[in-house]
């Protein structure tokens, strides 16, 4: 599933290729695909129709383009969904779910999505931000992240130091593969308790998430498959740089021991067993 660097780089292509620009018209061609919005896809098509995109914001794994409406378009990427930018006369693709034509005729919006677990729906006077994702917390990234709040509530979660890094009410935009990554920089397994963290390693680790992140968005995101592009179709490569993800049995960057895959949350995580060990009951950071 994407996650907040995959997200910010269709963010950043959709600021690019839209901001500005009218809505003609929308075709919504799979009703799962606005299954958020209740009223249904004629409502959403004709609430559409008109307005004018003012920009293309995130919050963690959403995105939001405010209108001059004062609504919003909210949209999830889910596992494989797409927004792509593509002429008008371009073949649809086989799993085109919404079509955005524009006023000006130049290059149309498609959400594509197979797996049809993304979505696209409307938030009535929602363009500050959006009350339906209002509850989830900044991302690293964001200029207005606390790092003191954050290395509080952090300790005070009582819970896995991974399972909290995949709480988006406490950090935002952060998922399995790029926790995995973090931990192994700060070298903490994932099952460290939150609250036997020093505050120094709490920094330490936040400090690790950003640069990772960071990274991350540079490289264009990770694509293990033709499910996760950019809008102009293009993969990101930070796979490329992965240390401990999808590197079961392959040696540490690090110290050459290796790479341990265990069982998560009915998923995997991956680290280094010399580099990050279990804890023990009484470890600290």
């Amino acid at each position: 599933m994407p996650e907040l660097p995959e997200v910010e780089t269709v963010r950043q292509g959709l600021a690019r290729w839209v901001t500005g620009r009218r809505i003609d018209w929308v075709e919504v061609r799979h009703p799962r695909a606005v299954r958020r919005h209740l009223l249904g896809g004629a409502h959403f098509a004709d609430v559409l129709a008109g307005r004018t995109v003012l920009d293309v914001r995130r919050r963690g794994k959403y995105l939001w383009l405010p209108l001059d409406s004062g609504d919003a378009v909210i949209g999830h990427l889910g596992m494989s969904g797409q927004l792509l930018l593509q002429p008008a006369a371009a073949p649809d693709e086989t799993h085109l779910r919404v079509r955005f034509r524009f006023a000006d005729e130049g290059p149309e919006l498609r959400f594509v999505d197979q797996r049809t677990f993304g979505g696209l729906s409307v938030s009535e006077g929602g363009a500050t931000l959006p009350s339906e994702i209002a509850h989830i917390a900044r991302d690293p990234l964001d200029p207005e992240f606390s790092d003191a709040q954050f290395g509080v509530a952090l300790r005070r979660r009582r819970t896995e130091v991974k399972r909290a890094l995949l709480d988006q009410t406490l950090i935002s935009g952060v998922g399995n593969i790029y926790a995995d990554e973090a931990l192994w920089r700060a070298g903490l397994h994932g099952a460290r308790p939150t609250d036997a963290l020093t505050g120094p390693a709490a920094r330490r680790l936040l400090g690790h998430v950003r640069d990772v992140l960071g990274e991350a968005i540079t490289a264009g995101g990770t694509s293990f498959d033709a499910l996760y592009v950019n809008v102009n179709g293009e993969s990101g490569y930070f796979d490329r740089s992965l240390n401990v993800y999808g590197r079961e049995g392959q040696p540490c960057r690090r110290c050459a021991a290796p790479i341990r895959r265990e069982a998560f949350m009915n998923r995997s995580s991956y680290s280094c067993p010399r580099c990050q060990p279990r804890p023990r009951a009484t470890a600290r950071g």
